[in-house]
């Protein structure tokens, strides 16, 4: 079922040839129409991200889109029977599980990356209600990601987290991480057509003061990994893995994915490389993603 959306869809993931990049494939329309995932394709970022081809559109890409990242999965088609990808748990370890349980194959390409040659920010707002996001270079992939929501059950838990792809083991420490949300935004959320599909099951809900879900939190730090699972997400819709260190403060879908536009208006910022040798690839990138 989508969150936003309500309605019930069917998922189908397909092996895809070397340098095909990840394809949606909205399979329910009367002429079938695919949407490869490129910065250019996201048209709303409003409490997901969402791409576009034409009238044609996929919402809640990155929970999905984040799991491929952390697997290092390259090249993917994905037949949609609607327009929301399901929402499962809320967070990314299903499609872990159902792509680790399938098995990743090796493909005799190399893979392209987007390497990060000088820093690219985005920023807005001053004082209290600044929120920014950077890439700079790294030879590897690390995230850093800090929220500030003044919120109880929020501040009482880690407010930052460094999650780096050559240490970290994505499918342990960041998949498990659910998206939340706040009983007094649900009401005002479905009277605009969204959370219609939202529940305990699938996302952590908090009133003013606490969690509301039965099975408390999945990491102490639930929250913030959260958001290091969406970023990663958001901005796998590049099309290609970063060589990068990405650190954000309130970043959100709209954020990351001017973050990605602002880097492909600086082609002095980046080049695209490739590792003949995959010993010479950062560690974590030159195989595929241990299983759980």
């Amino acid at each position: 079922m989508g969150l936003h959306s309500g309605q019930r869809v069917e998922l189908t993931l397909r092996p895809a040839p070397p340098d095909t990049g990840i394809i949606f494939r909205r399979t329910d329309l009367p002429q079938p129409v695919e949407i490869p995932v490129s910065a250019e394709a996201v048209t709303d970022t409003r409490l997901a991200s969402t791409i576009s081809s034409g009238s044609a559109k996929v919402l809640t890409v990155e929970h999905l889109m984040s799991a491929c990242a952390g697997l290092g999965i390259d090249n993917l088609i994905i037949d949609i029977t609607a327009e929301e990808v399901p929402i499962l748990d809320g967070s990314a370890s299903s499609f872990v599980f159902l792509l680790q349980s399938a098995g990743i194959a090796l493909q005799d390409a190399p893979r392209r990356f987007v390497r990060i040659l000088k820093p690219v920010e985005v920023r807005q707002g001053e004082g209290a209600n600044v929120k920014w996001a950077r890439l700079s270079p790294y030879e590897g992939y690390k995230l850093s990601f800090e929220i500030d929501f003044d919120h109880p059950a929020v501040d009482s838990t880690g407010q930052r987290v460094e999650f780096d792809m050559g240490a970290g083991a994505y499918s342990r420490d960041i998949a498990r991480a659910r998206t939340f949300g706040f009983t007094k935004d649900v009401e005002m959320m479905r009277a605009n057509g969204l959370a219609l599909g939202g529940g305990l099951d699938n996302a952590i809900v908090m009133d003013d003061y606490k969690v509301l879900n039965a099975d408390g939190l999945r990491y102490n730090d639930e929250f913030v990994k959260h958001k290091i699972l969406d970023a990663m997400g958001d901005l796998y819709l590049l099309g290609k893995p970063l060589l990068a260190a990405y650190s954000a403060f309130r970043s959100g879908h709209a954020m990351n994915n001017l973050l990605l536009r602002e880097l492909l208006a600086h082609p002095e910022a980046y080049e695209i490389v490739t590792f003949d040798d995959e010993k010479k690839a950062p560690q974590g990138f030159a195989t595929p993603a241990r299983a759980w």
